[in-house]
């Protein structure tokens, strides 16, 4: 039987200047550098709806004037939000509801699967939220059914919000139709970069769910779940050999997942299909892998591992049940120099048990293990973390906004030995300790002057992380 679709809507709505972080990144705040990840989260339902689109603002320059006039061309609208985005975002659906008061329009992410009848009580203009793994729920409600028969969201009945029943999780993964066919279809790859991804990139998800229970952690906590998920190796295998014939001009691939490395056999069966097909790729890792599973990685053709050390002291890690120890992560990274892989290190100040002292043993950490490039952020209690709800029972939270009216991350964690004035102040701290020591500069350098188009971006991007040092300084909180 034929389903007649509503003419569906996939819209990633505009943002403040700057604020390029997205509803899909790990920290929906303006970054140092300039900065797109791809609404991964968007086009998988959009895969799902045939004839629907899917408008990516923020890489697109894209303002509110540029998509009001296409609340007129469709019947439903889904808009993928985030807490720091969230007015924001409401103010998109209200300009488009305007527009055509007769457009269904709905919010998917982990603010609203989090906080669902207060997310509908903010604005008359959303109709519908919807829940946690949102795919197939958003597919039936383009299908045209009526709301109270579509599980996993929740909506409005005369006046008050009510709730269908919860939408079971999604155990066969390779049921999700590829998304890079609606990468090609509606995004502009030379619109996305990342500073220490290759230009242009690519990322998706092969499976969705992280074992680890990092208290601080959105995804896992929200909308992902705490088991990992995962395509079978022969669906993601396809999915790259059509994506490598898609996108010819990509020079990498990143694999989103929240730890690709939780499942090892796995990860080195990926990795041996994808050297098959001589891609260079990079993932997100836990710096736990053993060297005989980075050497299978490496020698078919991985580049780069994004690995959450968040801190250099072992007592802040096991507050935050990171599960790995200090010594662990300096032999696992010891071995990823060895065989050649390069690493970019995150790093997060002010979590549970910050003191001015171990923020100085972070610092003495990055710069031991030296990895390629790291990234600081501030510790965000995102509503639905285990972190949101510490930080609550125990009085620490004294700022409620995330980022500031710029988009800028802002430190809403204090404590009494630690103001959020200094937290915030010690990502400047860190990132100068880090970068302007002379064997950093010179390694840096040395990369640049063997790559002409690395040597461009990366004169660029020191550019844009200066001015960002210089602001961060200039805006730090008053206590």
């Amino acid at each position: 039987m034929t389903v007649d679709y509503l003419r569906t809507l996939f819209l990633h709505p505009p943002s403040p200047d700057g604020f390029d972080g997205g509803a899909g990144s790990r920290y929906q705040a303006k970054r140092e550098i300039r900065s797109f990840w791809y609404p991964t989260w968007l086009a998988q339902p959009a895969a799902l709806v045939p004839g629907s689109r899917l408008i990516d603002a923020p890489p697109d320059g894209l303002a509110l004037d540029d998509v009001r006039p296409f609340a007129r061309q469709y019947d439903l609208c889904v808009l993928h939000t985030s807490t720091p985005s969230f007015p924001g975002d409401v103010a998109v659906a209200e300009a488009l509801k305007a527009e055509n008061p007769r457009l269904l329009i709905g919010m998917v992410g982990a603010a609203v699967a989090v906080a669902r009848e207060a997310s509908l009580r903010a604005s008359p203009a959303l109709d519908f939220v919807a829940g946690s793994e949102f795919d197939f729920t958003i597919q039936e409600v383009a299908q045209g059914r009526s709301l109270e028969d579509v599980s996993g969201l929740s909506h409005r009945v005369n006046g008050r919000v009510e709730h269908t029943p919860e939408r079971p999780i999604l155990e066969n993964m390779d049921l999700l139709p590829f998304v890079t066919p609606i990468y090609k279809r509606d995004l502009t790859v030379e619109h996305y970069a990342i500073g220490y991804l290759r230009y242009p990139y690519v990322s998706l998800y092969t499976g969705r769910g992280c074992r680890s229970k990092c208290t601080f952690c959105l995804w896992p906590q929200t909308v992902g779940g705490q088991r990992y998920r995962t395509r079978s190796v022969g669906h993601v295998a396809e999915e790259m050999a059509l994506a490598q014939r898609l996108f010819p001009q990509v020079k990498e691939f990143f694999f989103d997942d929240d730890t690709f490395t939780d499942d090892l056999p796995r990860a080195e069966a990926i990795a041996r299909e994808l050297g098959k097909l001589g891609i260079t790729w990079s993932v997100n890792a836990k710096a736990n892998v053993p060297y005989a599973t980075l050497k299978v990685l490496k020698d078919n053709g991985l580049r780069l591992l994004l690995v959450g050390y968040e801190t250099g002291n072992q007592q802040i890690l096991n507050n935050i049940k990171k599960g790995v120890r200090l010594d662990v992560a300096r032999r696992f990274t010891r071995d990823c120099k060895a065989l050649g892989i390069a690493i970019h290190g995150t790093f997060v100040l002010g979590l549970p048990g910050e003191t001015r002292e171990t923020i100085q043993e972070t610092i003495r950490f990055a710069c031991e293990i030296d990895p390629a490039t790291i990234q600081v952020s501030l510790a965000a209690p995102y509503p639905g973390t285990a972190l949101y709800a510490e930080a609550h029972r125990n009085g620490w939270i004294e700022a409620e906004a995330l980022v500031d009216e710029a988009g800028v991350q802002t430190s809403a964690i204090g404590y009494p030995h630690l103001s959020r004035t200094e937290i915030f102040q010690s990502v400047d701290l860190v990132y100068r300790r880090f970068y302007f020591r002379p064997r950093k500069m010179i390694s840096l350098g040395a990369a640049m002057l063997r790559d002409r188009d690395l040597l461009r971006r990366r004169l660029a991007e020191g550019r844009d992380f200066l001015r960002f040092l210089r602001r961060h300084r200039a805006e730090a909180p008053a206590h």
